[in-house]
């Protein structure tokens, strides 16, 4: 390598920048009302996949994107939970109840009743008291009491045998199936929508996995990474959470499910067990994507309390209720820290005359972006960039020095937008991808 030592090569994430777009919006069916930055990846450390959520992005499998919310039509909020202090619903829990009692069946569990009898101060605790980790896992097999029948004198068995397990983000034909089938039924999506290769760019590819150093007292190694958690009924695929785990969270990427089971409310049971997972293994948030305020639809996302909604100007959380609720209900774009300032700044959008995909970055003011002098202030001569398998600096392109760093067409205004985009934290340990 010429500029990058290997080692430190492998360290880096890779971004290639496809620039600032305007879309159509597939909540409200505007024809270019969304606007966001979007840049691709196949290599992402799981670091820094945090670091970029705590900033507002967002990832579709290598597709990775920042919404401009302030001049987007629905904008996208992103959401936290803090796992510890979740407290689920009555309607949460009686999905959970529900789907246990299913599983068991009411044969087994009259019998385990009489065979494996709780105490009453144990009766006693469960009527009053509800603990999501137990619940969520009452009815796996590997967990089910199986005293002996007298009556057959073989081991007692549940109605069906309920397995739930975290693999790899790898494909297979019960995956894919699975998948097809539930966007042909749930979202009415025709048959030649989704190939093999779409299913695996779409939830196969993506960040890195890789174990974290010792993070606990018990000396475990926390998961890191791109996982499916994968949800077997009597041996058949069921359901698929998509879950990407950062070394402080667990954020839901997609769920697909079998549409026979859609009576079971998966989306609340695969919600509840991913917030368990996240007690169980010492994450501490819970991120379940973008919440979008105008959309009945993703109003379900509320319900698991306590909600933190980011701030997309100060990048700080704000409680999902009181003030930035009703604020919310007023106005499509709502930035508390912008509301609280005493001070001005002549940063406001362009109007709706004007073709932001033409201009600068800089010159858009999009929330939550490093301005023109911000980006100066980096090193980006040293920032790396990937050509043909080698990494060099920026500087050992030639005529870098006098590109223009606010020319949107320019080499170096690319680089200086992914710049802005990315923030400092990330550029200092990641490689632009240009030309491979």
């Amino acid at each position: 390598m010429n500029s990058v030592d290997a080692e430190r090569a492998r360290q880096l994430s890779l971004f290639r920048p496809l620039g600032y777009q305007r879309n159509s919006c597939g909540y409200c069916k505007s024809d270019d009302g969304s606007a966001s930055y979007y840049a691709s990846s196949v290599a992402v450390r799981p670091q820094h996949y945090e670091h970029l959520i705590q900033q507002g992005w967002r990832r579709s499998g290598t597709l990775y994107y920042k919404q401009n919310l302030r001049t987007s039509c629905c904008p996208h909020y992103t959401l936290r939970l803090e796992a510890s202090d979740f407290r689920p619903r009555r309607d949460q829990r009686k999905a959970i109840h529900r789907w246990n009692h299913f599983v068991l069946g009411p044969e087994y569990m009259r019998k385990a009743a009489r065979l494996c009898p709780r105490s009453r101060e144990e009766k006693k605790f469960r009527k009053c008291n509800f603990d999501l980790q137990s619940s969520v896992h009452e009815a796996e097999y590997s967990k089910v009491k199986r005293p002996l029948d007298p009556a057959t004198n073989r081991p007692l068995e549940p109605a069906h045998r309920f397995e739930v397990n975290l693999e790899g983000d790898s494909v297979s034909q019960a995956k894919f199936d699975l998948f097809l089938k539930y966007q042909t039924t749930v979202h009415r999506e025709d048959v030649s929508r989704w190939t093999v290769k779409d299913f695996r760019r779409f939830l196969c590819s993506g960040i890195k996995r890789s174990p974290a150093s010792v993070t606990s007292s018990n000396a475990s190694e926390k998961k890191l990474g791109s996982w499916h958690q994968c949800y077997r009924l009597d041996g058949k695929l069921i359901a698929v959470a998509v879950l990407d785990l950062v070394p402080s969270g667990v954020s839901s990427v997609y769920v697909f499910y079998d549409p026979e089971y859609e009576q079971w409310e998966f989306g609340k049971l695969s919600a509840m067990r991913e917030i368990a997972f996240a007690q169980e293994n010492q994450y501490l948030y819970y991120y379940m994507g973008y919440y979008i305020h105008s959309c009945q639809k993703m109003r379900y996302k509320a319900s698991f309390r306590p909600q933190y909604i980011l701030d997309p100007e100060s990048n700080s959380w704000d409680p999902l209720d009181g003030e930035l609720s009703q604020k919310l209900d007023q106005r499509p774009y709502v930035s508390l820290s912008r509301d609280r300032s005493s001070t001005t700044s002549d940063d406001s959008p362009p109007g709706r005359d004007v073709n932001e995909e033409e201009l600068s970055l800089f010159d858009i003011h999009m929330p939550g972006v490093l301005t023109l002098a911000e980006v100066k202030a980096l090193d980006l001569d040293h920032w790396c960039l990937l050509v043909h398998g080698t990494f060099v600096h920026m500087i050992d392109l030639v005529g870098w020095e006098s590109m223009p760093m606010d020319q949107p067409q320019s080499l170096k205004g690319i680089i200086a937008e992914l710049a802005a985009v990315l923030g400092p934290e990330i550029v200092k340990d990641s490689a632009v991808v240009l030309f491979d």
